[in-house]
């Protein structure tokens, strides 16, 4: 049997990982500047994180959510604690596109609507109701169309008020930093007023922290700059430093009945194991604030160099937009100096590293990226 070939892949065989860096099977060492689609939190082989995984699979090993599992409630208070968000209620999944699967279904139960109202550029997953939400053909073709969605330009509070007065919606879903479309950002005014025009039109404000989420930004979500409270906050990704998992915050209002949500693997101990030891490091390490200060470096530090277009972002969520296309950029970032970067479309390079970045690493892809552009 073959692999169903629907990811372009590079030529690299990782077979090592530490911190920041890994190496192939030739031996070549990479400094990892995307932490496979930004999962990679806290470093790769973490030995907090090791240990506890460890630890639980010679324990009870993986179990899923069919019994009472203590880890759930000491995950939820942690996150809780760490986040600012202590009276929201956790619900656990396996995925973004599941978390955000699951804040629909919750608004559409919540509010008895049907219409979500969507960002253009915006990316919510791979799943029916979430496939829904982007404007993507390529990720839309093949897909059940149920879900209602109308997408909106990002940052124009008119036109979501204008759609809200039609009294169908019943959630209107954002990222905190679109992520896929190449990093933009919804303008803290706008947050606002997106959360008084829905609570004024009794529809529910999701918050998908999915990739922006877990200090990528500089502060634990990124709508914190904002100072709002949202109805219901997905997240995934950073959330399990690439051990699969993903969560629903959700706010007092909304009241759990048995049935109402569900997931076969979603909060089982291993999942929970690795989420604990990220927020333990996360604490330790203060990498919100290392993301911050390092990516404020990083960003001074680009914004500085002719030859980028635009240099977007916040904290470690850095998007590096080109006149031209960029793969033969990335490629001899990767062959020569060997350094890993992601990218979004054809003209922008992406930056999602682990949390953990240190600002002489920073310094090297800077250097890099410099020779790249200005060597004969």
């Amino acid at each position: 049997m073959e692999l169903f070939d629907v990811y372009p892949l590079m030529p690299v065989t990782p077979v090592k990982a530490e911190g920041c860096y890994v190496w192939d099977d030739k031996g070549t060492r990479y400094l990892d500047l995307y932490g496979g689609h930004a999962v990679i939190s806290i470093g790769h082989s973490h030995p907090h994180y090791i240990r506890r995984i460890t630890e639980q699979v010679q324990g009870i090993g993986f179990y899923s959510n069919s019994v009472q599992n203590p880890l759930q409630q000491e995950l939820a208070s942690k996150l809780g604690q760490v986040c600012g968000l202590e009276d929201y209620r956790l619900f656990l999944c396996n995925s973004g596109a599941e978390a955000n699967e699951n804040a629909i279904k919750l608004a559409s139960f919540h509010t008895g609507k049907s219409r979500v109202l969507a960002f253009k550029k915006a990316f919510h997953g791979r799943t029916s109701a979430a496939v829904a939400m982007t404007d993507n053909p390529k990720i839309q073709a093949g897909v059940n169309k149920g879900m209602q969605v109308s997408f909106l330009p990002l940052n124009d509070l008119a036109a979501v008020e204008t759609e809200l007065a039609k009294g169908d919606v019943c959630a209107v879903i954002i990222e905190g930093i679109q992520g896929i479309a190449g990093i933009y950002e919804p303008d803290d005014d706008f947050l606002q007023g997106l959360q008084a025009a829905c609570q004024q039109a009794e529809a529910v404000l999701i918050l998908d922290e999915i990739q922006s989420g877990y200090g990528r930004s500089g502060s634990f979500f990124a709508f914190e700059s904002a100072g709002i409270r949202p109805d219901l906050i997905t997240t995934a990704k950073g959330m399990g430093n690439g051990f699969p998992v993903g969560g629903l915050l959700i706010a007092p209002a909304f009241k759990a009945t048995h049935g109402m949500l569900g997931t076969t693997f979603g909060g089982n101990y291993l999942a929970c194991a690795a989420s604990l030891a990220v927020l333990e490091v996360m604490e330790q390490e203060e990498l919100v604030k290392n993301a911050r200060e390092v990516g404020q470096f990083l960003l001074d530090a680009l914004k500085a160099i002719p030859g980028i277009r635009e240099v977007r972002g916040r904290g470690l969520m850095i998007g590096l937009e080109f006149a031209q296309e960029v793969a033969p950029l990335r490629q001899v970032l990767r062959d020569k100096y060997h350094i890993f970067t992601g990218v979004s479309g054809t003209q922008v390079i992406r930056l999602l590293p682990p949390l953990i970045l240190r600002r002489e690493q920073a310094q090297y892809f800077i250097d890099s990226l410099k020779a790249v552009l200005f060597t004969p």
